[in-house]
């Protein structure tokens, strides 16, 4: 008998360890009041970590290979934190340039999450960041020597999709069938829409168009690597390739191809649901026309790999640009569109009442790849000075960034017009500078920046910023950008690296239907959290507080805080990029 109790306290230990190892797989380890970037830091660059419960004025940072402390410093002032009622302080420590790992320690406090000091820091990040849209990929396996742990079989071929009642034509009329493959999913959910994918793809376009050198070289390990074309515009390709099947025949842009209702938490195999192409829309035929002009002019470079490819962008650019010009007001309204027809679709709406913003940036692209000044005399494209941040809905700024990008290069026709946009893009940039004293990143300036998708107002605020400076030359923008990566990192009051698969702690449960479902305790690695959300209008439970910067849950029911989408990674993409190129020049 006393043998068996041995053999069963025996089992029953193992048990208790391996539940501990699973547990200590799954979840994420505690804060300990040290907050900072948790990936690390470049040789040159700002060194700030922000520690809250100090006890004592000093911090040390500690090397770990030779647990030795080779940097003491004195805390900054307190900082009292816009929404929460605590007060912050400021471990700076920029001029620790020796490369190596370290913590930071403070009296009191548990040391900080280790992190790197080395030139080319943040590289595996940028890397994954991008290999997230291969996670996202649809119409295809995807096999373990390209995907790892999270190889999956192809969902959504789509080469049988639908046409819905509201987006019939005499010549494809409601049922007709027709074939729109490849293209990410969206987000959490598994189905496509072009308004989504336009800010996506410029985004993504743009950081090659700046930075080509950088993203020529980045080997992602997909299947297209041994390929003569960067990794990241074979990976746009996937998505150009779909969008190009979305234009009817009159040059109209169907808004997006989805189910009726959102499937359920299952793998993309099983989600088997009809599908359907949904009415044609003004703004995403703009989106669209934008896009594909510039997708014309990256693509024309690499013509012997991919002939007639840049020329087919640019005609269908110009096709839908005119089909626009000629239904100005063609609106998707999900709610008249499910008064009318049937079946109901309640899938993302991507509703937008204004066409303004989306005809400034097609013409903006169409005028810059053609140089044709019928594209720029035919709206106004500077109607106010009041800008604001790239989102779906709001993508005037797209235009300007590309304007700014080859304002040395425009007709001298216009140049004296454009010129004055170099004042308002620093203006702007000044605005965001006013950033979080608690946190000293520019994110968090005021409550606004948290609202659905926060991490990619951080990540959009960062792109501004690196566009002014491209422009100036001076390094507090850059800086300020830089500070926005530290917080996407870590360095923000809920204490997460919002990138999946990196940092301490990062989101283990997002709302993202493949993470859910693959029965893998990680998540889908490189692929960004929404981050803080106090409207939380999933009704999730485990919020820990409604505080604007700490309203955020690490569980698959937040679809409000913790949802993954394709327009939020694309400029974190950006940022990546943009600081692995500007901080090792």
């Amino acid at each position: 008998m006393k043998y068996v109790r041995s053999v069963l306290n025996l089992i029953l230990l193992l048990a208790i360890s391996f539940a501990c190892q699973q547990q200590n797989k799954s979840e994420p380890a505690e804060g300990s009041g040290i907050y900072l970037n948790q990936i690390g830091f470049y040789v040159g660059a700002p060194k700030i970590a922000i520690i809250k419960g100090a006890a004592a004025d000093k911090f040390t940072v500690v090397d770990l290979n030779s647990n030795k402390a080779v940097f003491e410093g004195q805390l900054g002032e307190p900082n009292q934190s816009s929404f929460g009622n605590y007060t912050t302080r400021a471990a700076d420590f920029t001029i620790l340039d020796r490369p190596g790992s370290y913590v930071i320690q403070a009296t009191g406090l548990a040391d900080s999450y280790p992190f790197e000091i080395e030139p080319n820091v943040l590289n595996e990040v940028s890397k994954a960041s991008i290999k997230g849209f291969y996670y996202q990929r649809m119409s295809t396996d995807l096999p373990e020597i390209y995907a790892g742990k999270w190889t999956r079989a192809g969902g959504h071929p789509d080469t049988a999709v639908f046409v819905h009642p509201s987006a019939a034509t005499s010549e494809r009329p409601t049922d007709f069938k027709l074939s729109a493959p490849k293209g990410w999913y969206d987000a959490g959910d598994y189905n496509k829409y072009i308004v989504n994918s336009g800010i996506t793809m410029g985004t993504l376009l743009s950081a090659y168009e700046d930075f080509p050198a950088y993203y020529s070289k980045l080997d992602l390990n997909i299947p297209e690597s041994n390929n003569d074309i960067p990794d990241l515009l074979d990976e746009t390709l996937w998505n150009l390739r779909w969008m190009l099947r979305m234009q009817d025949t009159d040059g109209g842009v169907y808004h997006k191809l989805t189910t009726a209702k959102f499937e359920g938490m299952v793998m993309p195999e099983n989600a088997t649901n009809k599908r359907w192409v949904v009415q044609k829309s003004t703004t995403a035929t703009l989106d669209f026309a934008a896009v594909t002009a510039q997708a014309s002019r990256v693509f024309a470079n690499f013509e012997s790999q991919l002939p007639g490819l840049a020329d087919s962008c640019l005609a269908a650019s110009k096709k839908a640009w005119k089909w626009a010009q000629q239904n100005p007001e063609v609106l998707y309204n999900q709610d008249e569109v499910n008064k009318a027809h049937d079946p109901d679709i309640t899938t993302g709406a991507y509703g937008d009442k204004s066409v303004g913003d989306e005809f400034i940036w097609a013409a903006c692209e169409l005028y810059i790849s053609t140089g044709d000044e019928a594209y720029y005399s035919a709206i106004n494209l500077f109607p106010d000075e009041n800008l604001s941040l790239p989102s779906w809905g709001n993508v005037r700024l797209m235009g300007y960034y590309s304007l700014a990008r080859f304002i040395n290069k425009l007709p001298h026709t216009s140049f004296s017009e454009i010129t004055p946009l170099r004042a308002q893009l620093i203006n702007f940039a000044d605005g965001l500078l006013n950033g979080s004293a608690a946190w000293q990143t520019v994110m968090g300036g005021s409550e606004k920046d948290f609202v659905w998708g926060s991490s990619a107002v951080a990540a959009n605020q960062g792109v501004a910023l690196l566009q002014t400076y491209r422009l100036t030359n001076d390094k507090k923008y850059l800086e300020g950008a830089l500070s926005n990566m530290d917080y996407l990192l870590g360095r923000n009051a809920s204490g997460y690296s919002f990138v999946t698969g990196h940092g301490d702690k990062s989101p283990i449960h997002p709302h993202h239907r493949p993470s859910v479902a693959d029965g893998i305790d990680e998540p889908v690695p490189g692929l960004l959290s929404g981050g803080p959300n106090p409207g939380q209008q999933d009704g999730c439970e485990g919020y820990p507080s409604n505080i604007p910067d700490e309203s955020f849950v690490d569980n698959d029911c937040s679809y409000a805080s913790n949802e993954i989408a394709i327009n939020w990674n694309a400029p974190l993409v950006y940022l990546l990029g943009a600081m692995e190129v500007l901080y090792n020049n």
